[in-house]
């Protein structure tokens, strides 16, 4: 049976309600003041980072593009999100085609370097890099679903690979936060949280055995905790997720 999607409340913080505007201020006001396309850089850095440490918290709780998609909700038609665009090899092909043509660009950009235009010519490289994801997202917001553009995203594809980095070193276990289940025996198994996810995944069929949602395409955006009807999701790290088993643990064996 398909899964019927909600339209429920997603931006939960005043930065998540207007960063928007900065896309907006970029992906338009770029085009009249090229310079503003230079704001994009930090950005980047910032998610990339960020990303190393907590995967795609950036997408859930501080992207500028998915607080405009999350405010076009109410127009969104939000049906199921066709599987080729979750697809690898759509991800892929839409990341090579989007870093091909961004190193294009600054290529020929950067063959300026000393000239009067070249910060002029540099912000706008990133000004229409923003305005193609503002008219292609809101697109697939408003005739798919709000998070349509963000199953395929680069930026979410470099994410993953310095979430995987962090893995790999060791370093997420302690900074990273998931979705996590208070107990197993908890939870209703009633699918509200799939069906309200901006991502469209299912964290109530995948939690592993400590509880938790393992998926890297989860945003933690935390808008499955706040719908649950049973109120046992929250956002926690892997040792809260430990302790919490073992306290649940023990109480089960006193109880026997």
């Amino acid at each position: 049976m398909e899964t019927s999607y909600l339209k429920t409340k997603r931006m939960l913080t005043p930065l998540r309600k207007f960063a928007w505007i900065f896309t907006l201020l970029v992906g338009i006001g770029g085009l009249f003041y090229p310079k503003l396309g230079l704001l994009v850089i930090p950005v980047m850095l910032s998610l990339t980072l960020m990303a190393f440490f907590r995967g795609r918290y950036w997408c859930g709780n501080f992207c500028p593009h998915g607080s405009l998609f999350d405010a076009l909700l109410p127009l969104s038609k939000n049906q199921k999100i066709p599987e080729f665009l979750k697809s690898k090899i759509f991800i892929t092909a839409v990341f090579i085609f989007f870093a091909f043509n961004l190193s294009r660009k600054l290529i020929s950009t950067f063959s300026t370097l000393g000239t009067a235009s070249f910060w002029d010519r540099l912000g706008f490289v990133f000004v229409t890099t923003y305005l193609m994801v503002i008219v292609a997202g809101s697109v697939l917001s408003s005739f798919i679903s709000s998070r349509t553009w963000c199953s395929f995203c680069p930026m979410g594809v470099i994410q993953t690979f310095s979430y995987k980095l962090g893995k790999l070193l060791g370093i997420t276990p302690k900074t990273d936060v998931k979705v996590t289940l208070s107990g197993s025996e908890e939870c209703l198994h009633c699918g509200k949280c799939a069906r309200v996810c901006p991502m469209q995944l299912e964290p109530y069929l995948s939690f592993s055995h400590t509880n938790q949602f393992m998926d890297p395409a989860c945003i933690k955006c935390a808008v499955c905790t706040v719908n649950c009807p049973a109120g046992v999701l929250q956002l926690a790290r892997e040792k809260e997720a430990l302790e919490q088993n073992q306290v649940l643990n023990t109480k089960s064996i006193q109880s026997v």
